[in-house]
């Protein structure tokens, strides 16, 4: 992985979840399935009792409605409960009941619904991947869910979702899958067999610890709070509610006037410290949780992600679908050499909380390779950015003075609030001047034959590279100040995302847009998510 001193991005394992099977043992499963029944397969048994456990948490809101209710009704608590807990049991009763998936010649067809019948059927040419998902007391027993991802999202996946299934099931269902969907089957699953070869990335325990230090958290406390304050009436005991500890803070008030500086001091130091090292452990510990044994391996298909302590996932990225890369870091983290890489997939919504992370938390050494093995490239040494007009980063200031200003008259006027009390609004876009100003440093874009890049951001500072040939639209956008200025900003559609050119004088954005319609015109997209 060690290249040689790549730029930096933004300029100025642990054993895998399965074990995968020969492709006798997949031919076996093949010729099973096609001599199943026509009623089709039914999830694991145990997957019931798994799905029932895990839906818990969602009769939490109807148990305290209906205890609420039962006051004046008589009835007792263990009789509510237990009448919902009984009918849970009996709708996902049902749901199993009628659930049922079949492995076709062609396709893969999923039957659910009580009342109302949903068939799905899912070409295996159109399936990208079947990912498997461990979560912690389905792993226990030994069981996973499994998701055909054909390029869709949100609710088409979960229509697309067998839960729960046997872990030994679930990698003969992807075997069979890519055998049926690939001519070189005996190919793709020696590929997957070969456990010798060392991933392209990984992170061991040391690296796990330092992300979680860089992965600062509050938001347990903010939880705690929002749940002490919702739950407050109903919370059995006044020791728990915040009405307990805002008395106690009343009578201790007298006792804190009494105590020196210097134990004021020391009080406050510990406060302090008792919320940064909470802030520490709970990073620490998310990133254990989501980043454990993290291992990206490059196989047949694509690139290959095992990551989970607790819920385990084995995910896979064809390469044809990355559409864009995105390198992340920090004012802090950029210092001190790393780096995460996101890949931005034709599957996904356009969030980016569906981006495909690739790497992270990285050195630049480890990342640029993982980027080139798609066919993008990072900056060259010697490009230069181009930075966008600071008038166009003014003009948001003035905006925001102006919309401040009429804040400040509405709050005097409608709301009597006094002026002395209303001028310190003011304060808003005095302290927005450093984040403005730190923004139009830190933004650059640039455009070479191939690719685009853009540069962006000053906390969460932010380097994407787009090919050229997966840009689907180019719009010029001008508003009322910015035609005033001549300037205008040039958006990109990609699939999965978009990227944008900022503050770029209207000539230039014509040309650029020439360009990439140019390079673009020949492109047929209907047949990009087909490359093998």
């Amino acid at each position: 992985m060690s290249g040689e001193n790549p730029p930096s991005p933004l300029g100025s394992g642990a054993v895998e979840a399965d074990q995968p099977r020969a492709l006798a043992g997949a031919n076996a499963d093949t010729s099973d399935a096609a001599t199943q029944s026509n009623h089709g397969e039914r999830l694991h048994p145990l997957g019931l009792f798994v799905d029932i456990v895990l839906g818990l948490p969602q009769l939490i809101v109807p148990a305290l409605a209906a205890l609420f209710g039962a006051r004046r009704s008589g009835l007792q608590t263990p009789l509510i409960v237990g009448g919902l807990l009984f009918g849970s049991l009996v709708f996902r009763w049902l749901a199993w009941m009628r659930f049922r998936y079949h492995l076709g010649s062609d396709d893969i067809r999923v039957e659910r619904g009580i009342l109302n019948r949903t068939i799905r059927s899912i070409p295996y040419d159109r399936i990208q991947d079947v990912s498997i998902e461990e979560k912690p007391l389905a792993r226990l027993l030994g069981l996973c869910e499994v998701t055909f991802d054909s390029g869709g999202g949100g609710a088409t996946r979960d229509d697309a979702r067998l839960r729960f299934v046997s872990i030994d099931r679930a990698v003969t269902l992807r075997e069979t899958i890519r055998v049926r969907r690939a001519e070189g089957g005996a190919a793709i699953v020696a590929e997957d067999t070969r456990h010798d070869v060392p991933p392209i990335f990984a992170m061991d325990t040391s690296r796990l610890i330092t992300l979680g230090l860089y992965s600062f958290s509050l938001a347990v406390l903010a939880i705690l709070a929002g749940l002490a304050r919702q739950f407050d009436e109903l919370l059995p005991f006044d020791v728990w509610t915040l009405r307990h500890w805002r008395g106690v803070v009343e009578a201790r008030g007298g006792m804190i006037d009494g105590l020196t500086a210097s134990a004021r001091a020391i009080g406050a130091s510990l406060v302090l410290a008792a919320l940064i090292s909470i802030g520490f452990a709970t990073g620490i510990i998310r990133t254990f949780l989501r980043e454990y044994g993290f291992r990206l391996d490059v196989t047949e298909r694509g690139f290959r992600r095992c990551r989970g302590l607790l819920t385990r996932t084995d995910v896979v990225m064809p390469i044809h679908r990355v559409q864009a890369a995105t390198v992340v870091t920090g004012p802090v983290r950029k210092r001190r050499g790393w780096y995460a890489l996101r890949f931005v997939s034709l599957s996904q919504d356009g969030t980016d909380a569906q981006d495909f992370v690739a790497a992270p938390f990285a050195t630049a050494d480890e990342i640029w390779p993982i980027v080139r093995h798609v066919g993008l490239t990072p900056p060259d040494a010697q490009a230069v950015f181009r930075t966008s007009r600071v008038g166009w980063w003014v003009d948001s200031l003035v905006l925001l003075v102006l919309g401040t200003v009429a804040a400040m008259l509405v709050a005097v006027t409608v709301a009597q609030v006094p002026l002395s009390a209303a001028i310190w609004m003011l304060l808003v876009p005095l302290l927005c001047v450093p984040i403005v100003w730190l923004e139009w440093r830190q933004y650059g874009d640039h455009a070479d034959a191939r690719q685009l890049y853009v540069r962006q951001g000053w906390w969460r500072q932010r380097l994407t590279i787009a090919p050229l040939m997966n840009v689907q639209s180019v719009e010029i956008e001008q508003g009322p100040i910015a035609r005033m200025l001549g300037l205008s900003t040039v958006h990109f559609g990609i699939a999965g995302g978009s990227l944008a050119f900022a503050a770029m004088p209207l000539a230039e954005a014509r040309a650029i847009r020439d360009r990439v319609l140019a390079c673009i015109a020949p492109v047929d997209f209907s047949e990009l998510d087909r490359r093998q």
